[in-house]
């Protein structure tokens, strides 16, 4: 195989990085690698699931964070800074959503590609954030073909000798991510006028908005340290109000304290937990990529439509 040896990964760290990454405890630590395939590390779980889909039995993917970790405002450790510089590769997917990861592949001699490479972004529309691309664009399928794209070809340049394995994966689960696609726009777009809002607590879904033709509405632009305040609660609820809006939702990685606020305010209902930026457990809702698009588009349509179980 044409790759790097991990040895050279911690020799190419400064000495204080390589202090700091040694002295990790154990729980943070990966679990021992397979010496026969190279390790790709992700940012979260969602990229992982993706990767793990086009690297089949000849790649090594592990996520730098675990399910049900909040990915923007993440804070590295010890462990991961280890685990990091032993890789072969490292995924991430840009468009300002990792806001630590700059600072945390500085001092690293290892690969890395982001994924999201190619994708048309939506601009942010308000807030700190306004102008700057929406990082969430694996929320839309279409999207998401494009991310399975770049790492084909980043795999196939790590390991050449399986680079058509890889390329016939990625071929295989894009038709997978389109027919997703073909099932969201179908369900989505059957809903009459009325129900077509999407009330959230962060914007994270224009992508999904965009392709259903959904009216996009959300409490806070993007997750960060300051949420949610008296006037971005007022101003959703006014939104609820004038369009007369079923239900609104939250992601999984935040408190939905503040959509609670919206529900008692306006009499919508909460239409029940969204995922965005983590997978869930094996066995729970979302342990796929897939499963995360499908779970989301059905607990929409049943909560705008009043089919929901509440």
């Amino acid at each position: 195989m044409n790759i790097q040896l991990r040895s050279r990964r911690l020799a190419a760290l400064p000495a204080a990085a390589l202090l700091l990454a040694l002295s990790a405890c154990s729980g943070t630590a990966a679990s021992a690698p397979d010496s026969e395939k190279p390790v790709v590390l992700t940012t979260f779980t969602v990229l992982a699931d993706m990767a793990e889909n086009v690297a089949g039995e000849h790649l090594q993917v592990e996520s730098i964070t675990k399910t049900g970790a909040e990915i923007h405002g993440y804070e590295p450790t010890p462990g991961d800074v280890r685990r990091a510089s032993q890789a072969d590769l490292i995924l991430d997917n840009g468009m300002n959503l990792e806001a630590w990861f700059e600072q945390f592949t500085a001092d690293l001699d290892v690969p890395r590609v982001t994924v999201s490479e190619g994708v048309d972004p939506i601009s942010i529309a308000e807030d700190a954030y306004e102008g700057m691309p929406n990082p969430h664009a694996w929320m839309s399928p279409l999207n998401a073909r494009i991310y399975v794209d770049n790492m084909a070809e980043a795999f196939a340049g790590l390991d050449p000798e399986n680079a058509e394995a890889f390329r016939s994966n990625a071929e295989a689960y894009k038709q997978e991510l389109q027919e997703v696609q073909d099932e969201l726009a179908a369900e989505l777009g059957a809903l009459p006028e009325n129900q077509r809002a999407l009330v959230t607590c962060e914007g994270a879904f224009s992508y999904l908005a965009r392709d259903a033709g959904l009216t996009e509405r959300y409490i806070w632009a993007v997750n960060a340290e300051q949420q949610a305040t008296p006037q971005q609660i007022a101003s959703a609820i006014e939104f609820v109000k004038d369009n007369r809006v079923p239900a609104v939702f939250c992601e999984s990685t935040v408190s939905d304290a503040p959509m609670l606020q919206v529900v008692e305010a306006t009499g919508a209902k909460f239409g029940g937990v969204l995922y965005v930026d983590s997978l869930s457990e094996e066995g729970g809702p979302v342990p796929t990529y897939l499963d995360l698009i499908r779970h989301d588009t059905g607990t929409i349509i049943a909560a705008l439509t009043g089919t929901a179980a509440q």
